[in-house]
């Protein structure tokens, strides 16, 4: 990813926070022809000996994770918010218009999960995440009918060799920030989740 030092984050609890907000990833890795084969699905982080592990699943008729079986390496890409920039924020006419967006890349190795009693365990990991309520009703469904939805998936452990965080909201154009911030504030929810990213970052003001 191409990453301009004002927009690059190093900080890793802005990226974990990130793919906690933002779970619904593009996982991509390569075919039996080497070109990209992409899959998306949510996926659960967690930090273990302060490394990132991320886990989800696919659906057995799937090829993605012969793929990975063969070739376990892959990216996991978070979108964040993101949102259009107007020329409108400077205070000259000079300018043009572009993107804001807050995103997250992990450079990831595939470990297939396999048996009923590890898919089980993530199942209840992106149950937790998503529905709470919903692990009672999963939990007292009819074993032949679990293991016959477990023995539909293939469960993925991805473990984050190298991640890359990017934050672009206008860094390095002081004089829009206040405007940006102000515009975003009024908009929708990618907007204004970008405008508290800005409060958060000191752009545009208190």
């Amino acid at each position: 990813m191409y990453q301009p030092p004002q927009f690059r984050s190093n900080d890793p609890a802005i990226a974990a926070e990130l793919m906690r907000r933002h779970p619904f990833a593009t996982l991509v890795s390569t075919d039996d022809q080497g070109f990209p084969f992409v899959t998306h699905l949510p996926l659960h982080l967690e930090e273990r000996d302060g490394r990132f592990v991320l886990l989800g699943h696919c659906a057995k008729p799937n090829p993605h994770w012969r793929h990975l079986q063969a070739w376990p390496q892959g990216l996991a890409l978070f979108m964040g918010p993101h949102a259009y920039q107007s020329p409108a924020i400077y205070p000259d006419l000079q300018r043009v218009p572009s993107w804001n967006y807050l995103t997250v890349h992990c450079k990831v190795r595939a470990h297939l999960l396999d048996t009923a009693e590890a898919k089980d365990a993530l199942l209840k990991k992106l149950i937790a995440d998503h529905e709470p309520a919903y692990a009672a009703q999963w939990q007292a469904l009819p074993e032949d009918y679990t293991h016959k939805m477990l023995a539909g998936i293939v469960g993925l452990e991805l473990e984050v060799l190298e991640w890359a965080c990017k934050l672009k909201v206008n860094q390095h154009r002081p004089e829009s920030h206040a405007r940006m911030r102000e515009t975003y504030a009024a908009g929708n929810e990618d907007e204004r989740e970008l405008a508290q990213w800005m409060q958060r970052l000191g752009l545009g003001g208190a």
